[in-house]
């Protein structure tokens, strides 16, 4: 009854003008949602291809043997690092700028001092090596993954669990997260596998073109069949929401639960509506009081922040080689490149901040050995180039983008992602959300940042869909 006052109050108070809009909106979109919802009721699934991204022609076997990785550092990498920073020449940032014009080069001076002074490398990799590591050839790539097994306990119950990264992150953003998922919680723990993208870190990257999001999804589906499963659970954010996507779509029968920190859905006359409606009548068109205020004013939320972010997208879609070839020879321009966005995508509020509020969230150690992991293995620039690959054409366009996602998805909406996508719009691709979660606080970065929350609404999504 409260809602209906609040809508009629809402309603009346407009001008006639806006109220006249209103109403003939809803006339028109009750038949058109009823007309694509009738087209979209079929369940459909996108091919799964083949591949193959070594140099040279594809050979008539290939080798699929899993083994053993050890992450290593040597003496003579940290020394030349050490002279690299030795020989940086800094630019002076201006006065009171904070992070509004990339990374504070004062503030940026005291993390190469830390980096230079008093980070062990050596120490961090034996962290690294905490885990067991594993590489494996795949459409003529090594693929390094970890496969973390959770202690025996009688009567429980083990759910493989595929957690995907994304881009400037790492495998290493979920070690916050592994100890969580792999307790005994009521009876369920997860056997967790953490790939690196082809082209991240320790998988090597494509020696040809074309390697983009669906080549992924399909090679981390033959990797979790060559561990002996045959269904699973995935999860994502950033690159690797649209990986696990590609999977869901790809192997339906395969993927039981798709879980997701960061979805999509920016087109169609539902969002058309949505926006028109949404700041005087949120509740018409399936928007939350709190989808109210993370989405309105739409323009400066969700258009001129984007534009101000995005940058470095238009760039790396377009010309990632050219622009690789500074942060990938400067230890110091790479740190700068990625950990901007490691503070800016946390919260937009930190780009008023001298220090980008880095040190708030993370430590400067693990800021570090994400950095770390692309220094010591070349891997920027192949990192970048993911963008050139997905970018080739319109996203929506593409078969993934034009298919919807039928298995059961959970959500978690943390508060300072980069766009927010409330569930009225998410539901347009993902038919069967069985769990959407508005998080309490949290950024981009989510398993680095909270993984406490993720985790939990991880287990509460899995719980749920076990019990369909």
């Amino acid at each position: 009854m409260e809602r209906l006052h609040l809508l009629k109050d809402s309603f009346f108070g407009l001008e006639t003008v806006q109220q006249q809009l209103i109403i003939g909106s809803v006339v028109a979109a009750t038949g058109i949602l009823a007309f694509f919802a009738r087209r979209s009721s079929e369940v459909k699934t996108i091919p799964l291809g083949d591949g193959w991204w070594g140099t040279g022609q594809k050979p008539a076997s290939e080798d699929e043997a899993v083994h053993p990785f050890t992450i290593q550092a040597s003496d003579r990498e940290i020394q030349d690092l050490h002279d690299r920073i030795d020989r940086t020449r800094f630019a002076e940032p201006l006065e009171h700028s904070g992070f509004q014009y990339g990374f504070n080069s004062t503030y940026l001076r005291r993390v190469v001092s830390y980096w230079r002074n008093e980070f062990d490398w050596k120490k961090q990799v034996a962290v690294l090596n905490t885990y067991p590591h594993f590489k494996t050839k795949i459409e003529g790539l090594d693929v390094h993954f970890l496969r973390v097994r959770p202690s025996h306990a009688s009567g429980q119950r083990v759910l493989p669990l595929m957690l995907v990264h994304g881009w400037p992150g790492s495998f290493y953003e979920f070690y916050g997260i592994l100890p969580l998922l792999t307790k005994n919680q009521d009876g369920v723990a997860f056997e967790v596998i953490i790939p690196s993208i082809p082209g991240y870190g320790f998988s090597e990257a494509s020696h040809k073109q074309g390697l983009d999001s669906l080549a992924v999804a399909r090679i981390f589906l033959k990797l979790m069949e060559r561990l002996g499963f045959s269904q699973f659970y995935v999860q994502g954010g950033d690159w690797g929401s649209l990986i696990t996507t590609n999977m869901a779509q790809m192997k339906p029968e395969c993927v039981k639960g798709l879980h997701l920190n960061m979805c999509m859905s920016t087109r169609g006359f539902k969002i058309m509506l949505s926006l028109m409606i949404g700041p005087y009548l949120p509740f018409l068109v399936g928007l939350t009081r709190e989808d109210v205020r993370r989405l309105f004013p739409f323009f400066k939320k969700n258009v001129w922040e984007i534009l101000k972010e995005s940058g470095y997208m238009h760039i790396q879609a377009t010309k990632p080689d050219t622009a690789g070839c500074g942060v990938n020879d400067s230890p110091v321009g790479l740190a700068a490149y990625i950990l901007e966005k490691f503070s800016t995508w946390t919260d937009y509020k930190n780009r008023d901040l001298a220090d980008g509020g880095l040190e708030r969230k993370y430590s400067l150690d693990d800021l570090l050995t994400n950095v770390m992991i692309y220094w010591t293995t070349g891997s920027i620039v192949s990192s970048m180039r993911f963008y050139k690959e997905n970018f080739k054409s319109d996203p929506n366009s593409r078969i993934d983008g034009l298919t919807g996602i039928f298995v059961p998805t959970g959500v978690a909406a943390f508060p300072n992602e980069l766009m927010h996508c409330p569930k009225s719009w998410a539901q347009i691709r993902y038919r069967n959300i069985q769990s959407y979660t508005l998080m309490p606080s949290g950024g981009h970065f989510a398993a680095f940042e909270e993984p406490q929350l993720l985790a939990k609404d991880i287990i509460q999504f899995v719980k749920k869909v076990e019990k369909l």
